[in-house]
């Protein structure tokens, strides 16, 4: 019998390469995009083209031979996966939109669908976002007698949140709720058997919640080790963007992905690891090298964003960090440029008036509203400014507003969609017949009870019920609504339009208060359903990566440019801009007063700085007020963040306020400069008439 030998792909045949990847990429991302198989960890600076150096690292492998369905590209949203393969298309062709891509969350969505049975799951499971989860966890409390403690028991979203970080974490109950709600801890047992029962409830309905997604993939690849050897050997190369924000789940998951052919590259930045809230393991990218023995360590330097001085602002943050990858940003595109600028101010109020005209200064001097952004630790850090924005009349909008999928009418109308989809889906059915007049928490219960219970055809009423009678109409039209839904041939846009006229005289009875703008929204909603192939797809896809609904591009019609951009540093990252202001840089604000204990904590809320300085392009402004009006105790002096005193007159300028009504301010405590330090028009009194009479605008 002849010997067969298997031949692997080439993986590296310059001789088929249609780009010129050295001529399109610098050194350190040509090196990172066409590194041989195996696993990479790529520390990627802040603004270094990480997504330029994956775009071209995928067409690099499908050029070299990969087959692209067998790349999988892991992303934290839907939408950096399709703007990634998007340009990968762009530059090759057509293939690359057969890449795998997306979320975690998404891809195991997949790999459970396919294979839900062996877990005892049926394909069709409903899955919960973290409100309708919060909705379960509330029925379940209701049910035991909790909410009416003689002691103040968990509300439905602490609930939700300390069920959901101890089993990302892997951790007890009872020690998370120690952790984060310490004041509940005498309720550990009663919270631990609601959790319980949860598990439960979710089985017995065929639910499966957002943290089910990771946890319940991986349970299926330990208990059926076939199944994980099916899904590893289908996955030639698995890329990993912004690898610092994975949870110990998501690590794993990775690993079990690469498990077979061994090639994993990782893309991150161990700076730019400010979501531990949320999950986030920081040991992650520390630890790459150990679940990869072998692993090459890779690193993105060259900043495409930021002038020198700002960087090298950010590389002296980055110097006080107890734990780090050593790395240094530079830039051979902005070598000059005006040093980042510390404004030591007399109150809150001074604080807000200086950065308020210095926007003015910026906008006269050509750079848009829109281009600038005020940053800050904790969303109250900005009430101050606001108001003077107001006063002034300056447009601006707040980052870190409510997602579409979470607005109460949205939810309305999706749970419809969730029961034509999935007639067991209890929550649902509490959500809809709770719409209905005269229909209470109890008699919805009992009505889901009976219609979960799979006794009968879905979408029936009971023929003998008696408390029902005065109902009948209301609840025979939404069952005829939901049979409806089911027929062949409708498109998601047709069973949506279908929901929204049912819902219409809902809408307006529930929400008459401001129905015209929810009208709006719902519009909006229908629009979005169009390109979506089932609703099942829909519905999934609003509890995976829910729609921002950001007051962004909003005021950008009603005003005649696009606002300035208020943001916490966490909802900032990823953006960047011309000009960037970072306020309240105090001890017990950035730091927390909550990190001050921890070395951990704190060099997370140092990496948080570093986040954001690193969004500023042109122009960064550092400032604090001096003194602060504290409740019981009147006016108090300030203490500095501890981050600033170490950064040095050669990357950090003081910058002087002389105001017209009042003495200078006292320095900045930082070194005297060896040349004068910048100083600001004196900031003027409002105006006492009109707010928008003296503006440039």
């Amino acid at each position: 019998m002849a010997r067969t030998f298997l031949l692997q792909p080439d993986e590296a045949a310059p001789s088929r390469l249609t780009l010129d990847y050295a001529g399109d990429l610098n050194a350190q991302q040509h090196a990172a995009a066409t590194t041989g198989p195996g696993a990479v960890l790529v520390l990627a600076g802040a603004g270094t083209g990480k997504t330029r150096t994956l775009v071209y690292r995928v067409a690099y492998l499908v050029e070299t031979g990969t087959p692209p369905e067998e790349i999988v590209l892991l992303t934290f949203t839907r939408r950096a996966a399709r703007e990634m393969l998007g340009r990968a298309s762009a530059l090759l062709d057509g293939r690359c939109e057969r890449v795998q891509g997306g979320t975690f969350h998404a891809f195991c969505a997949q790999i459970l669908r396919r294979f839900a049975p062996c877990l005892g799951l049926p394909h069709g499971f409903t899955l919960l976002d973290a409100s309708d989860a919060a909705d379960v966890l509330d029925l379940l409390r209701t049910r035991a007698g909790l909410d009416k403690t003689a002691k103040r028991f968990p509300k439905k979203g602490t609930l939700q949140s300390v069920v959901s970080a101890a089993r990302n974490k892997d951790a007890d109950v009872a020690e998370t709720l120690a952790e984060r709600y310490p004041h509940f801890a005498t309720h550990a047992e009663a919270v631990a058997e609601i959790a319980a029962a949860y598990a439960v409830y979710k089985r017995d309905h065929g639910l499966v919640d957002y943290d089910d997604l990771l946890l319940l993939t991986l349970q299926l690849f330990d208990e059926h080790p076939e199944v994980k050897a099916l899904v590893a050997s289908g996955i030639r190369h698995v890329l990993v963007d912004e690898y610092q924000d994975t949870n110990p789940a998501q690590a794993r998951l990775v690993e079990a992905f690469a498990s077979v052919h061994g090639n994993a590259m990782a893309v991150g930045d161990d700076a730019q690891s400010i979501y531990r809230f949320r999950g986030a393991d920081f040991a992650n990218i520390f630890g790459f090298p150990e679940r990869f023995p072998g692993a090459r360590l890779l690193k993105l330097e060259e900043n495409y964003r930021s002038t020198q001085p700002v960087l090298d602002l950010a590389n002296r943050l980055l110097a006080q960090a107890t734990r780090r990858y050593d790395k240094t940003l530079f830039t051979t595109q902005k070598p000059t440029g005006e040093r980042p600028a510390v404004v030591a101010a007399r109150d809150d109020r001074t604080e807000a008036r200086f950065v308020v005209q210095m926007i003015l200064q910026q906008r006269e001097a050509g750079v848009p509203l829109a281009r600038m952004a005020v940053l800050f630790r904790s969303a109250f850090h900005s009430f101050e400014l606001e108001l003077e924005l107001a006063r002034r009349g300056v447009p601006f909008v707040k980052f870190g507003g409510m997602k579409l999928a979470e607005a109460a009418h949205i939810k309305d109308v999706v749970a419809h969609l969730k029961l034509a989809e999935n007639p067991r889906d209890a929550p649902a059915w509490l959500r809809v017949l709770q719409l209905l007049p005269g229909i209470g928490a109890r008699t919805a219960d009992g009505i889901a009870a009976w219609t979960t219970g799979g006794s009968t055809e879905p979408y029936t009423l009971p023929e003998n019920a008696p408390k029902l009678r005065k109902h009948v109409h209301r609840l025979e039209a939404l069952m005829a609504l939901l049979r409806a839904l089911q027929a062949p041939g409708l498109s998601v846009v047709q069973q949506v339009e279908a929901v929204l006229a049912y819902y219409a005289p809902i809408l307006k009875d529930r929400y008459a208060e401001d129905f015209p703008k929810r009208e709006q929204d719902l519009e909006h909603f229908a629009g979005l359903a169009d390109g979506f192939r089932s609703r099942a797809a829909f519905v999934e896809a609003l509890a995976l990566d829910p729609i921002e609904l950001t007051a962004l591009n909003v005021e950008a019609e009603v005003h005649d440019e696009p606002p300035l951009v208020l943001s916490t540093v966490h909802s900032a990252k990823g953006l960047e801009f011309d000009t960037v202001f970072v306020i309240h840089l105090l001890d017990g604000y950035l730091p927390s007063a909550y990190a001050l204990a921890s070395a951990d904590d704190l060099d997370e809320e140092l990496r948080l700085l570093y986040v954001a300085a690193t969004r500023a392009e042109t122009n960064l402004f550092l400032s604090y007020p001096v003194a602060q009006y504290r409740r019981f105790a009147g006016d108090v002096l300030t203490k500095p963040s501890r981050f600033l005193a170490p950064l040095g007159p050669d990357v950090l300028e003081p910058m002087q306020l002389v105001e017209t009504s009042a003495p200078p301010l006292p320095p900045p405590t930082t070194p005297a400069l060896p040349r004068p330090p910048r100083t600001l028009k004196p900031v003027s009194p409002l105006p006492s008439g009109d707010a928008d009479a003296n503006l440039p605008f």
